[in-house]
């Protein structure tokens, strides 16, 4: 959009403090700000606005949620036996250059007291290795165990991408080929009030927020990633966030199981732990499997216990997908049509006085998983949560970093004592992560 049809927008949408600021601007600011606003979809986070709106205090009417299909952690010997084959299945796409990997890494450490990318946070329990050297290791790990070339995909956002680059470049990659780690950003959406006013975030810039980890399917396309990949040969893309540290990354069990199937979405679930728990739900909904947030299901329902006494919707979502390239191309060739969702917080917004206070804001996101009913084959897969889910959410409490270094400490010392050896209870344990695939998957 020119200046003018951006300056129009904002008056036919009542953003007239944002009007003010921007002709009490310098020239030079001027001409920052209205570079700022052309790389912005106001239209679109105005619509998000009413359509938000028009829906508070009607409430989302809960639909019939049934278990859906999913294939159970083994425990009977045809069981065990059926995993083996779809593992060697697995382990011949990595070999054969098929698979790549995708972290999602666009939120700031902020929420664990950190300043910087989630991704650069300090985690394992003794060598404090961050999350990003983790992940990265556990590639280069596969790499080599399989002779495969894996590459590295990450998601970054735009206040953290170039921290993010520096990140990998000043460690070498952590000894994966730089060549075969990509990089590439979400979308921003502006933040807005309630009252539907954009948020000034500095003088030449308005207070956006990453439109949500379903952001990805539309920028790895834009980025022009996901064409070179196709074009190299690659078919699948394994998908997590970087906030898990015990995720089995490019797990040849769960690669096997989603190519077997012929299926463009995969999942994997865990058991809640508890029936407070807030998670997805895997499940189906009208007839097709899906994940539903914790908070659209009326909390009795999301309490309620089957005939055994356990949780009726248990399958937990922990965001670990297999996703077909090709499914992404589809999606997106045909416009992009996840919705998007609205969560309210409070941000620090510039005040017309010029100083920074906190306010409530509505950001909008989209969620990877809302693709799942667009697939025509999805499969799911149920894993250990000791072996493979805690995560880092919070500074303190459940799914800090705290637990999260106690799990791996307890996950680690088990495979020590597995080979044989006498660790001391009191120890605290850190395997490399090769070490888990130097074990059978």
């Amino acid at each position: 959009m020119q200046r003018e049809e951006i300056l129009s927008l904002l008056k036919e949408y009542g953003q007239h403090h944002i009007l003010r600021h921007y002709h009490g601007l310098s020239a030079e600011k001027k001409r920052g700000f209205l570079r700022d606003l052309k790389g912005l979809d106001l239209k679109a986070v105005f619509d998000l606005r009413m359509k938000f709106s028009l829906e508070s205090g009607i409430g989302r009417p809960f639909q019939d949620v049934c278990p859906a299909p999913i294939v159970t952690i083994p425990r009977a010997p045809a069981e065990i036996a059926a995993r083996e084959e779809v593992r060697l299945l697995g382990e011949s796409l990595i070999r054969e250059n098929q698979v790549a990997v995708l972290i999602v890494a666009g939120g700031q450490g902020s929420r664990l007291g950190f300043e910087g990318p989630k991704g650069k946070f300090p985690i394992t329990p003794v060598q404090k290795k961050s999350l990003f050297q983790l992940f990265a290791e556990a590639v280069k790990a596969i790499s080599l165990r399989y002779q495969g070339l894996l590459p590295l995909l990450i998601m970054a956002s735009r206040e953290n991408r170039q921290e993010t680059q520096q990140f990998f470049a000043s460690h070498s990659f952590f000894g994966l080929n730089g060549d075969a780690v990509y990089f590439f950003e979400q979308e921003m959406l502006p933040t807005l009030t309630p009252e539907g006013q954009l948020i000034l975030g500095d003088d030449t810039h308005l207070l956006v927020n990453p439109d949500g980890h379903g952001g990805f399917l539309k920028g790895l396309y834009k980025s022009g990633l996901l064409p070179n990949l196709i074009r190299k040969g690659v078919t699948e893309l394994f998908y997590c966030q970087v906030d898990n540290p015990l995720v089995k990354i490019a797990d040849p069990v769960f690669i096997g199981h989603h190519k077997k199937k012929g299926a463009e979405i995969s999942t994997k679930v865990v058991r809640r732990r508890e029936l407070e728990e807030k998670v997805g739900i895997y499940a189906s909904v009208n007839g097709r499997p899906a994940i539903i947030e914790y908070s659209d299901f009326p909390p009795e329902e999301y309490r309620a216990l089957d005939g055994e006494g356990n949780p009726r919707h248990w399958a937990g979502n922990i965001a670990v997908h297999m996703i077909s390239l090709l499914f992404i191309r589809r999606l997106n060739l045909h416009g992009f049509t996840l919705p998007y969702h609205r969560a309210v917080k409070d941000v620090e917004a510039l005040g017309p006085d010029g100083k920074v206070s906190t306010i409530q804001g509505w950001k909008f996101e989209t969620f990877v998983f809302d693709s799942i009913p667009y697939a025509s084959e999805t499969f799911c897969l149920e894993v250990s949560r000791e072996e493979e889910f805690s995560p880092v959410k919070s500074q303190k409490g459940n799914d800090s970093p705290n637990t999260a270094r106690a799990a791996m400490n307890k996950l680690h010392r088990s495979w020590l004592q597995e080979a044989g050896a006498l660790v001391a209870p009191e120890a605290q344990v850190e395997s490399a992560p090769s070490s888990r695939w130097i074990r059978k998957n």
